[in-house]
Order: C-alpha cells, then sequence, then structure tokens
C-alpha cells in the first residue's frame, strides 16, 4: 500500500431551481446517487438545443460516477405524443416505424457525441399501466376528476403547486401543452388521460379507451425505477413550466410520503447566431447538420463552453475554434507522449484543477481553462501534463481518439486516394521528379491534407 496522502475528493455543488440557489450535493443515499432526465419526444431528428440538455446529464453522471460508487441514471423515450401521431399521418407510416427510426437516430447522434447511454431507457408505451395506476390513485386521493372522458388533475388540490418554478397559482397562465376546455374546474388543470378515437394510439382504461397525458410519463416511468424519492431531475429550462411543476405536483400528491426530487436541475437555452432558433429564421440545425460540418468533438467542446446555466450562442467562428483548440489539445498530447490509450494510464489521478472546476456546479468554462494550462506543459514535453490532459478531459467526454486519429479525420472513401497519391509522390522524390512531387504535395493541400515527412516516412492529417 502507497504511503502517499490520499487526495480528498472535492464536495459537490449544484444549483437547485427549487431552492433558487447553489448548494452542497447531499445524496439519500451516498452509496447510490439516482437521477432522471427527460429524454426526446420521437418524431424527428435532434436538434442542438435538445444536445444542451443531453450534453449536461452526460457530464454530471460523468462527475457523479467519478465521486460516488454507484449511479442509476435513467432517461426516457417519449413514443407516444400526438406531435408523433400528426407526423406519422403527414409522412404516410405507421406510428411505431417513426418512433423506431427516430429513436435509432437519436441514439447514433448522441453515440457521435460520445453521450454514454443511460442506465435504464424506459418507453412510455410500455408504461401505460403504471401511468392508469398513478391516475387511479388521484382520483381516489382527490387530486384528481373525471370529465368528459378525460381525467384532469386539480391544481387547486395542491397547496404547493408553483414552487417549483416560482409562480403564483392565482396567476399562472395556460401554458405549453396545457388544454384550456369548459370540461376544466380551473383554466389550470392539466390532463392526465384523454380520449382517442379511432386514428390515435389509444389503450382501455377504466375511463375508457384512450392515451396518457404528456406529464404522467415521466412521473409514472421515474416512480417505476427510482422510488418516491430520488436525487436529481434534470431537463432544459423550457421545462421547468408546466412539465417539470405538473410532475411534481402529481407525484408528491400521489405518494404524499415521497420527496419526487431532492434535486432540479436545468439547463439554459441555446442561441444561434445570437437568435432563439426557429425554421422560420432559417437557423434551425439538427445535429447531424453541424457534424456534415465538423467532427463532433468541436460541437461538444462548442457546447461545453458556457456553463450550463448561462446561454450559449452557437456560431460557426465559435465551431471553428472549438475545432482549433482541439487540435491544441491534441497536440499537447502528441508532445507529451500521450499517442495512444496505452501511453496513458487509466487509473492515472485527476487532475484536481478540473475536478475542482467541475464539482462546482458543472463549471466547464474553468475546466477547460485548466485543460489549457495543462496543454501548455505537455507542449513543453511534460508527460505527467499530458496524461492529465487526457484524464481530466475525459471526465468532460473529450479527448476520445488518439492524435493520430484526429488529425488524420474520419476513416473514409477518400483515404484510399489520398493514400494513393502520397505513394505517387513518394515515386517521384525516390525518382528525382521534385516538380510532380511538389505538384502532389499542392494537390493534397487542396484537399485539405496536410503532409509530415520525417525520417520513419510521411503522415498526414487533415486540416
Amino acid at each position: 500500500m502507497s504511503d502517499a496522502p490520499q487526495r480528498l475528493q472535492p464536495t459537490l455543488s449544484l444549483h437547485d431551481s427549487q431552492r433558487r440557489a447553489t448548494v452542497p450535493f447531499e445524496p439519500i443515499n451516498p452509496e447510490h446517487v439516482t437521477v432522471y432526465y427527460c429524454g426526446p419526444t420521437v418524431y424527428d431528428l435532434a436538434h442542438i438545443g435538445n444536445l444542451r440538455a443531453m450534453l449536461t446529464a452526460d457530464v454530471l453522471v460523468r462527475l457523479l460516477r467519478h465521486l460516488y460508487p454507484r449511479v442509476t441514471f435513467v432517461r426516457n423515450i417519449t413514443d407516444v405524443d400526438d406531435k408523433i401521431t400528426a407526423r406519422a399521418r403527414a409522412n404516410g407510416e405507421d406510428i411505431a416505424t417513426l418512433t423506431q427510426r427516430t429513436t435509432q437516430e437519436f441514439h447514433a447522434d448522441l453515440a457521435a457525441l460520445g453521450v454514454l447511454p443511460p442506465d435504464i431507457e424506459p418507453r412510455a408505451t410500455h408504461n401505460i399501466g403504471e401511468m392508469q395506476a398513478m391516475i387511479a390513485r388521484l382520483i381516489d386521493n382527490g387530486h384528481a376528476y373525471e370529465a368528459e372522458g378525460h381525467v384532469l388533475f386539480s391544481v387547486g388540490s395542491f397547496a404547493a403547486y408553483g414552487a417549483l418554478s416560482g409562480r403564483n397559482p392565482d396567476e399562472l397562465e395556460a401554458g405549453a401543452r396545457v388544454e384550456v376546455a369548459p370540461y376544466k374546474k380551473a383554466a389550470g388543470d392539466f390532463v392526465l388521460w384523454k380520449p382517442s378515437d379511432a386514428d390515435q394510439p389509444g389503450w382501455d382504461s377504466p375511463w375508457g379507451r384512450g392515451r396518457p397525458g404528456w406529464h404522467i410519463e415521466c412521473s409514472a416511468m421515474s416512480h417505476r425505477y427510482l422510488g418516491d424519492s430520488f436525487d436529481i431531475h434534470g431537463g432544459g429550462s423550457d421545462l421547468l413550466f408546466p412539465h417539470h411543476e405538473n410532475e411534481r405536483a402529481q407525484s408528491l400528491c400521489c405518494f404524499p410520503g415521497g420527496r419526487f426530487a431532492n434535486y432540479w436541475v436545468h439547463n439554459a437555452m441555446l442561441l444561434v447566431d445570437g437568435e432563439k432558433m426557429s425554421k422560420s429564421l432559417g437557423n434551425f440545425l439538427t445535429i447531424r447538420d453541424v457534424l456534415a460540418q465538423a467532427p463532433a468533438e468541436a460541437l461538444r467542446l462548442l457546447l461545453l463552453g458556457a456553463q450550463y446555466r448561462s446561454t450559449l450562442n452557437y456560431t460557426q467562428a465559435g465551431l471553428a475554434e472549438a475545432r482549433r483548440t482541439l487540435d491544441r489539445f491534441y497536440r499537447a498530447l502528441e508532445a507529451g507522449g500521450v499517442t495512444d490509450a496505452a501511453s496513458a494510464p487509466v487509473d492515472a489521478p485527476m487532475p484536481s484543477g478540473v475536478l475542482e472546476a467541475l464539482a462546482d456546479d458543472l463549471n466547464t468554462p474553468k475546466a477547460i481553462a485548466e485543460l489549457h494550462a495543462l496543454a501548455d506543459a505537455a507542449l513543453a514535453g511534460s508527460h505527467e501534463a499530458a496524461v492529465a490532459l487526457r484524464q481530466g478531459a475525459g471526465l468532460m467526454g473529450l479527448l476520445r481518439a488518439s492524435p493520430g486519429e484526429w488529425f488524420r479525420g474520419a476513416a473514409s472513401e477518400g483515404d484510399d486516394v489520398i493514400d494513393a497519391l502520397i505513394a505517387e509522390r513518394l515515386a517521384a522524390r525516390k525518382a528525382r521528379d521534385f516538380a510532380r512531387a511538389d505538384a502532389l504535395r499542392d494537390e493534397l493541400q487542396a484537399k485539405g491534407i496536410i503532409l509530415e515527412d520525417t525520417r520513419e516516412g510521411t503522415s498526414w492529417r487533415r486540416a
């Protein structure tokens, strides 16, 4: 056993939306931390605004797994929703085909960004029984009522409604997905169950054939897998009201002995060129739109360049800068002798500066500044700094490739052509046809390929 002193882990602090303050994180069970995040409604490709919440969750869970012995991360799939029904009808395809395809596309996009999969990924359609059981319980305890084939939650029955979002129930207006209808006792009452016609998905229930309201889905799935009380609930700030407010209300009313979520983590929204992303403005970007322009890791670094509670402005200039920063980091790894996984031990200590920055409410800009300091030392030849750079970046899901892989770029059909041109150039040099060799170098440079001639031979990377 080493006599070296053990470094103490920093205390994690998170901004809790309900407390409206950054507070120390105290898990219900320090041996097992539990996290729930709202996942996608699967009817279309995910956009970069969706990605910000997924990246926030990814960094948070990576950090929790470093600090605690066990973490269970649940992120749902909403595969029953009126938007899905409308899109399937517009596409002329069945709902199951649409949701299966878009779920696979969502998984592929997140995998490209290095976002780790959740431990459990429940689908709404696989949890209808749990939703119906919750609805029946809410009716029995006086927090929900039937009206014209609907079941609605009675907001007035829950005195603490509005405590999460900070809204006064008397001043609440109907928000997104809240139906204002004459059968409601109050305008803010929200749907738990609604009737389905022959062309809509539906399930038999005590209240007739129908489908769940949006809010009840996450309450049922989080309870099934994490119980009455769990540590952290997260998502974008656009979900704070009404979705998360409604989730909290119905869950606490259904299971009054529990606490539902102890901490609420919400990331701010994303702008594109200083404006809210909108198809009407022509600045709506899916993840795939961006990945067609730049490496996935550059997009990840760009989104981590602002602290999750700060508004992030996506620009092409910012994406290019993120790519140049990664060039620098990978050159630092190379200069410090970390050229592959074998040259950086997996049990190397985590750099304290990076860890402390992330433990301070996921301060990713400060953590990236720490990476730059490590890169400075690695570029000066420090192997220890290069190892620390790889470790610290890994905690944020960065520097996943080797320097050689990064500079060559992803393997593509064009690689064979590049290799053939390099071989032709080498033959021209051997034949002392330097004009032809220079012309081939210029041709490759025009394709964005930079050659590096060493004693060991010629290597290449993409500019």
